[in-house]
């Protein structure tokens, strides 16, 4: 049902940093650029960041990127944890969502509750 999603940030290089390196280990990758916003994904840009204009603090969120593994998910936290990311959850199953839950969780620069998950 989504095509894509976009969040404001409030350090476009800070940010870009940080996604470049924990999208990477998920196969995600800048695939469009365009003014003060860049576009992730696999074969079209469908996770966006792009600079704050709206004025006043940006308000946090939580996005979950899908891992084709749990090797994935523990390649992602990783990478948020190289990249500085403050630590929310470390990787485990999480049964109280389902028994095969497998996630980590991290905040961006920004704050943002950010989220790699496998369902396998």
């Amino acid at each position: 049902m989504i095509d894509h999603i976009s969040l404001q940030v409030s350090d476009l290089a800070a940010s870009a940093a940080f996604y470049d390196a924990v999208l990477a280990p998920l196969g995600g990758r800048r695939i469009m650029e365009h003014d003060d916003t860049i576009g992730y994904g696999t074969s079209f840009p469908d996770f966006w960041i792009g600079l704050a204009t709206t004025g006043g603090r940006v308000r946090e969120a939580h996005v979950a990127f899908t891992a084709a593994d749990r090797d994935g998910v523990v390649a992602f936290f990783d990478a948020a944890v190289g990249a500085g990311a403050e630590v929310l959850h470390e990787p485990r199953v999480r049964p109280e969502y389902h028994e095969m839950y497998f996630g980590a969780y991290v905040r961006d620069p920004d704050g943002n509750n950010v989220e790699a998950v496998c369902h396998r």
